[in-house]
């Protein structure tokens, strides 16, 4: 089973998509970040089957919500620098993940 990181854009990414969704609707905040953190939890095992859509970045698309989740992916760890909500500009896809940082933010080996 791989090892996942999630860098600080990425975690700024999600923070984000709570405050969006939080302001809907009073909990919904707190049912996207636990449907996202379990679509992330899932590329342990499923890590790297997903298309490559952008230079080196793989996208897994969330289950529930309208989100892409842009990782990176070796043998051992995946690599999570954005999660975008995919309803976006492409162009502000694809500018957000040239600005993303390659620094991982936090590691989730549970």
């Amino acid at each position: 089973m791989k090892k996942i990181q999630i860098s600080s854009d990425a975690l700024s990414d999600l923070n984000e998509g709570f405050l969006f969704y939080e302001q809907q609707d009073p909990g919904l905040g707190d049912y996207f970040t636990s449907c996202l953190r379990s679509d992330i939890e899932e590329l342990r095992l499923r890590g790297g089957v997903h298309r490559i859509v952008h230079r080196q970045f793989y996208r897994s698309l969330s289950r529930v919500f309208p989100y892409g989740i842009f990782y990176t992916c070796d043998e051992k760890m995946v690599t999570v620098y954005a999660v975008v909500d995919l309803r976006r500009d492409p162009e502000f896809i694809r500018r957000h993940l040239e600005e993303t940082k390659t620094q991982p933010g936090e590691d989730h080996n549970d």
